[in-house]
């Protein structure tokens, strides 16, 4: 009998124990989403929150985009916000540009950015300098994008990068995602921005998939523009690139980390404005510095970033920093 009230009082405790605990709910795990998805995800809720966005170029619409980008967005919005245009870049570029100048918000794809130089009057002239040139009275909201860079047997003529020559002209802002967290944040936010922005996409990246975190799902989600990203902290070399390079920067630092060289990764995110601050801050620690880019050496991204971390900002460094640059 005893050995009765011993058990019963026993599993009574176990109900109760049972009844104290304390349940959490577990946080949604972040989900796999690839870069081109994230730029479909990006245009269909800045298209759904303002009536004045729209998007034109080559194959948009009944087609889903030449790379589906746009997949699903004629069907939803129709042949007014979602508009397939001749294979005339000057064209449909000027179409945009007037647009921007008459209070829409203009999404203008090129195929490819190679396409962009049959339009660059548009972009450099028209877009650009607009705002400039009124003394501040006609801003030019308008986004182009489409992919950058080489790409997979598509040779010398569909294969060169334009970070350096849209990063050079005064009146664009340049973007370069790496990440399907960039390609939704960034491009969100260049739909927002009153100015011309140049958005450089990579074939190469479109079917790549990363981790999309609760955050980054949400419409609200943004990333500023001209703000670089550390992927990995160190502390003996400081890695910056952009787009794809950034890839091949954390390959090679998983590969130095065995090594014992701990290498600091920069992903630049925006070409212009450069974050130049984030690198010199990171330089400053690591007093080695590397670019690594997709496009010429002479003249490029990259030589821009060590003129300005030679020139300094007047602050003390420990010792002359060794820099090299790397393709």
């Amino acid at each position: 009998m005893a050995s009765l009230r011993s058990f019963l009082r026993s599993g009574k405790n176990a109900v109760l124990a049972v009844l104290r605990r304390e349940f959490h709910g577990t946080p949604p795990a972040a989900v796999q989403v690839t870069v081109r998805d994230a730029l479909n995800q990006a245009l269909d809720e800045e298209l759904e929150r303002d009536e004045r966005v729209f998007l034109l170029g080559e194959e948009v619409a009944q087609y889903d985009g030449a790379y589906k980008v746009s997949r699903g967005l004629w069907k939803k919005y129709g042949d007014k916000r979602i508009i397939d245009t001749p294979i005339t870049e000057m064209g449909f570029a000027g179409i945009a540009v007037g647009a921007a100048m008459a209070g829409l918000r203009p999404i203008c794809e090129f195929m490819t950015f190679n396409f962009s130089m049959q339009a660059i009057d548009q972009v450099i002239n028209s877009a650009a300098k607009t705002y400039y040139m009124s003394a501040g009275l006609q801003p030019v909201p308008i986004v182009f994008r489409g992919p950058n860079g080489a790409s997979a047997g598509v040779a010398a003529q569909h294969s060169q990068c334009f970070a350096a020559w849209y990063g050079h002209c005064p009146g664009l802002k340049v973007v370069s995602p790496w990440s399907a967290e960039d390609a939704k944040g960034l491009l969100k936010s260049a739909i927002r921005d009153d100015n011309p922005v140049v958005f450089l996409e990579n074939e190469l990246m479109y079917g790549v998939p990363f981790e999309m975190s609760e955050e980054a799902q949400s419409k609200d989600f943004l990333l500023p523009i001209g703000k670089a990203k550390i992927e990995r902290q160190g502390n003996h070399v400081t890695l910056v690139s952009h787009s794809r390079m950034v890839s091949l920067c954390l390959d090679a630092a998983a590969v130095l980390a065995k090594e014992g060289i701990e290498c600091e990764v920069i992903n630049m995110r925006t070409i212009r404005p450069l974050d130049a601050e984030a690198i010199e801050t990171s330089v400053m620690k690591t007093n080695h510095l590397i670019t690594v880019e997709g496009g010429w050496p002479q003249f490029g991204v990259g030589a821009e970033i060590l003129a300005r971390i030679m020139e300094g900002t007047g602050r003390r460094r420990r010792e002359p920093a060794n820099i090299q640059m790397k393709l």
